[in-house]
């Protein structure tokens, strides 16, 4: 591939870059003089880092890889939290990609090692980051493990999110099933680096995660707008007894939830239990993730509705709640003209169920309700055993 690409190639990349890359392929004969397939291309990879990367995305300058590549990439915000994690001279980046986490990484450590094995993408990452004016990155194409060997450099971090995807390309996210294989080149990460951050799925349970690592000495769990998108691990010569966990929710206004928690609080957390009070609190997923399902309750002092529900209830506002707040309105039972004497004619309410026994789905199927609207109903269980639906408006914080 050219680049940086010509004006005649700019040009048809801006003008296409909302349309349909299927349409435009079919299109291809109409524009023999352009590399249309390419530019496709380059607009289905923009395309998808509108939402992940909007800076590099209304970039003109700079060039896109295979949509892949953009897919797997970090998003500007969870990059940019990483970065705000390490500081000291020198970083190896061992799993380089698209560049986005290298990027941010070198606003806050003096000389970034980007490394990435495949050499076309390694250079697609060179021309942009100069496109960009970040000129304390070095760009590497090597192996992590053959560049970990070769290297007479030591490092305050080393950071890699290892491949998650089979030979089949399936998603994956046991450390032995990614790429490369952490627990087999932790020695040597350990030899070359003071402190490892590691990037792993949340799909991976995380006590496992502490124990096999062995090197743990705290941990984040990572959502951005309530969605849970990565574990990170601090990992280092000597282990914590029992890790700090971070359970931290990235919000649309640049703000960010955050509550920290230990094994050891959370096992001598006492939840107390009630009924529905004024106030309905939801946890965000992180701390779900998190593993805080008492701990949460009593550092805000609140209510357990029960104990597998994992939904919190006060008669006092507590605006700082890192989570949902509703205003309930009404108890009810799963009673169907109970519940749509709560509604318009058009009977829409976002439903969550949380410890019943009903689905989202079946629970519409069974009432009518649709999805919509300006109530929120929560089909959950009370301490006592009973099936309850919580009738609440809009939340009290977004």
């Amino acid at each position: 591939m050219e680049y940086p690409l010509p004006a005649a190639s700019r040009q048809y990349v801006a003008q296409h870059l909302h349309d349909d890359p299927a349409q435009l392929a079919l299109q291809a004969r109409r524009h023999p003089s352009l590399p249309v397939p390419e530019l496709v291309r380059q607009i289905q990879a923009r395309q998808k880092a509108r939402l992940k990367i909007p800076t590099w995305a209304a970039n003109p300058d700079l060039v896109f890889p295979p949509a892949l590549s953009v897919e797997q990439a970090s998003s500007d915000r969870t990059a940019a939290f990483k970065a705000s994690l390490v500081k000291g001279h020198r970083l190896a980046d061992l799993t380089g990609g698209f560049g986005v986490d290298a990027a941010h990484f070198a606003a806050t450590v003096n000389e970034v090692h980007y490394v990435e094995r495949h050499g076309a993408l390694a250079d697609v990452v060179r021309f942009n980051l100069a496109q960009l004016g970040i000129e304390n990155v070095v760009c590497h194409t090597a192996d992590a493990v053959q560049f970990l060997r070769s290297t007479p450099d030591t490092f305050d971090w080393i950071y890699l999110d290892p491949a998650r995807r089979d030979n089949a390309a399936k998603k994956t996210f046991r450390f032995q099933d990614c790429e490369p294989d952490v627990l087999r080149l932790l020695p040597l990460l350990l030899q070359k680096g003071q402190r490892v951050l590691l990037k792993t799925s949340p799909m991976l349970d995380i006590e496992l995660a502490i124990k096999e690592l062995g090197h743990v000495r705290r941990l984040w769990v990572v959502a951005v707008e309530n969605e849970c998108k990565e574990v990170l691990y601090e990992l280092g010569p000597e282990a914590a007894v029992d890790p700090e966990r971070y359970a931290v929710n990235l919000l649309r206004n640049g703000q960010q939830q955050e509550f920290r928690l230990n094994r050891a609080r959370e096992a001598r957390a006492v939840p107390r239990y009630a009924e529905p009070r004024q106030f309905l609190y939801e946890p965000n997923a992180a701390i779900l993730k998190a593993g805080a399902f008492k701990s949460i309750g009593t550092a805000y002092e609140m209510f357990k509705l029960h104990q597998h529900s994992h939904l919190y209830t006060s008669d006092t506002l507590h605006p700082d709640f890192p989570g949902r707040i509703f205003r309930i309105l009404a108890t009810e039972k799963y009673d169907t003209a109970a519940l749509r004497a709560h509604l318009g004619p058009e009977l829409r309410a976002h439903v969550t169920t949380r410890n019943f026994p009903d689905s989202v789905a079946e629970f519409r199927h069974r009432t009518g309700i649709r999805e919509g609207g300006d109530t929120y109903l929560f089909a959950t269980t009370s301490h006592e055993g009973k099936l309850m639906v919580l009738v609440c408006d809009k939340q009290v914080t977004d």
